[in-house]
């Protein structure tokens, strides 16, 4: 009963999940999502057993729109805690990126207001940067274009599990994950990829 109340719950969220009052609820400032985008999807998901919405926004033009083009898309549970957010935009690609200090110093100011919890016991690995690939369509032809950012990788030692941080070429986060689980061995992440638009096309070549 308990499971199917906390999917009822999840069900409820990703209703709720297209009004403004529900995006003002999440854990992040509306103004985070591009005015430029619009909702375009939301589903429950699984996030190591655990329900969550999954919602995507593309722009509102159709640029580079579907699975692997340009998107801002949220994880977040039934009860609004964010587990993370993608900024993939083309608008992003080909600038100068932040240093290494002030990668660190944006996402720390994100953490503190957005995953406050993250920080008393936050280990940081390394800060580097981290490309993330999208699909764009020029002159008829569909092709490949390297996004890169500045990854703050750290883990929480309070359970564990990883997080990070990615800042874009504009200074801000372009993509948070968090409570990754990692498997030592053989050396693989075991929480899903909702937020990376090439595991869901994977997903999708299985179901078929």
């Amino acid at each position: 009963m308990k499971a199917l109340h906390s999917i009822a719950a999840a069900l409820a969220f990703a209703t709720a999940s297209f009004s403004s009052t529900a995006q003002e609820s999440l854990p992040m400032t509306r103004s985070l999502i591009p005015a430029s985008h619009h909702a375009v999807s939301h589903r429950v998901v699984q996030v190591d057993g655990t329900p969550a919405i999954l919602t995507r926004h593309e722009r509102r033009d159709g640029r580079n729109a579907g699975l692997e083009g340009e998107h801002f898309s949220t994880v977040a549970m039934a009860d609004g805690v964010l587990k993370g957010f993608a900024h993939i935009s083309l608008d992003l690609a080909g600038k100068p990126l932040p240093s290494r200090e002030r990668t660190e110093a944006i996402a720390r100011a994100f953490l503190q207001t957005h995953a406050s919890d993250l920080l008393p016991r936050m280990e940081i690995h390394w800060i580097e940067p981290h490309d993330e690939p999208i699909r764009v369509q020029r002159e008829s032809r569909t092709e490949t274009v390297t996004l890169t950012g500045m990854k703050m990788k750290a883990r929480n030692l309070a359970d564990g599990r990883w997080f990070w941080v990615i800042v874009g070429s504009d200074e801000q986060p372009m993509v948070f994950e968090r409570d990754i689980v990692w498997i030592t061995f053989p050396g693989h992440r075991k929480t899903e990829k909702w937020l990376h638009d090439g595991w869901l096309r994977a997903q999708e070549r299985r179901a078929a």
